[in-house]
């Protein structure tokens, strides 16, 4: 076979500032999917995107380009409207297992296809494993036999998707090349069309605790988002939110499906609730039910009967006790005041180095690490009161995660007025 394109070609077009055409990016994705084109090659290929950019129309075609290198689900059989959401991470950040058995008590389908944890951000995978005999690994058979009867389905995506992206992902993670905007809209979005949701709502975060620090930046990603999900026929918006401090109270797996549990149950921290609630709302009007009381399901049951549902589903038992904890140390203020900074990313780590996160995706999580927080900036704390309490299975964890507490949060003289920042800063359609 001919190759039509020469690779160092393709790469000195994108070092130099030019932009490739639809024939040559279909080409390289497809040619690095099946191996002719090198790791080397597609590395530097990364580097000249990452300082250069790309425009629109590139992005685009390379997010269809991977879409195309595998299979695309199809939820044409299931009977009920689909819709999905994604959210770029951050610490505590459980929202998906509330939501969606929430939105699925409405009669909607939720095909959520999720993943593990890397580094100071939680994978919704790993908090689910918490449960005893659940199992993430799904046959596309049970899969939509569930999505059709539950209505949701939280499992881990096929290697037969986009698998373009699996490839792409691993090399940008140890080339430098991962904070691009153009390589992570389209890595996202291509898994996202191929799963075959008819509709997508994105939690795009920024803050200490996000993969994007900065608003302006996390704004441009969310732009670029929704504009290849909505021009690759995925009705697609997305939510912009505050991730500077963690997203409820606890930080870990089992922790986190806990407290979950309690939103489920009508109850929960507020800002769980009001992310729940906001998103929910989001995907049920893209599915067509824009009507639909998302409180009144948290709080009269049928969203506690969703979740038991999809968890019993895939194995799990929802009434069994969840690991605990061998040893936890607990953090208190020492003096009288008022709760001032709690910076995620430094709770974050915090948590990976008690065992709750992983630093190579092959590493094992422990379940029962974590920290629960006993309050959240703008709390009055007096001295002796609990700050947070970390719990990990081997003590000795403890003081490295104090390390990157050190400065993390502060407490302001009594009587000192913290602005309430909005979690929600942005809707973006």
């Amino acid at each position: 076979m001919v190759e039509p394109f020469d690779t160092v070609d393709l790469i000195h077009r994108k070092r130099d500032g030019g932009a490739l055409d639809a024939a040559q990016i279909r080409w390289l994705v497809d040619a690095y999917t099946r191996g002719y084109v090198a790791d080397e090659q597609m590395s530097a290929f990364t580097m000249a995107v990452f300082l250069n950019g790309m425009s629109p129309d590139e992005i685009r075609e390379l997010t269809l380009a991977m879409v195309a290198s595998g299979e695309r689900l199809d939820f044409s059989g299931v009977g009920k409207p689909t819709t999905d959401k994604h959210s770029t991470g951050g610490v505590g950040d459980k929202i998906t297992l509330p939501l969606a058995p929430l939105v699925a008590s409405f009669g909607v389908a939720v095909p959520q296809l999720s993943g593990r944890g890397l580094g100071h951000t939680g994978g919704t995978l790993d908090k689910l494993e918490s449960i005893p005999g659940w199992r993430a690994r799904l046959s596309n058979e049970e899969f939509l036999t569930q999505l059709g009867s539950v209505g949701a389905v939280v499992c881990a995506a096929g290697a037969d998707l986009a698998p373009a992206d699996g490839k792409l992902y691993a090399l940008r993670d140890i080339t430098g090349t991962v904070e691009s905007i153009p390589l992570i809209a389209s890595s996202i979005m291509s898994k996202k069309i191929a799963e075959g949701t008819a509709s997508l709502v994105l939690d795009v975060k920024f803050g200490s605790g996000a993969f994007m620090k900065d608003p302006a930046r996390a704004r441009e990603l969310a732009e670029t988002m929704v504009r290849l999900g909505n021009d690759a026929g995925v009705a697609t918006r997305a939510l912009l939110t505050d991730m500077n401090v963690p997203l409820g109270l606890a930080i870990g797996n089992a922790n986190e499906v806990r407290e979950s549990v309690e939103v489920l149950a009508g109850g929960g921290p507020s800002d769980v609730v009001e992310l729940t609630v906001a998103l929910a709302r989001e995907m049920l009007e893209l599915a067509g039910r824009p009507d639909a009381d998302v409180e009144a399901a948290l709080a009269d049951g049928r969203a506690m009967d969703s979740w038991r549902a999809m968890i019993a589903a895939q194995g799990g038992d929802p009434d069994a006790p969840l690991p605990t904890p061998r040893e936890s140390h607990t953090v208190r203020a020492e003096t009288d005041g008022v709760l001032a900074t709690q910076d995620a990313l430094s709770f974050g780590v915090a948590a990976w180095r008690l065992g709750a996160g992983r630093a190579r995706k092959e590493d094992p999580v422990v379940h029962a690490a974590g920290i629960d927080l006993h309050a959240k900036p703008g709390d009055e704390v007096r001295a002796g009161d609990p700050l947070f309490t970390l719990h990990a299975d081997d003590p000795a964890r403890f003081a490295r995660a104090l390390e990157s507490l050190d400065g993390a949060y502060t407490v302001a003289p009594a009587g000192t007025r913290i602005p309430a920042r909005p979690l929600v800063a942005a809707r973006i359609r």
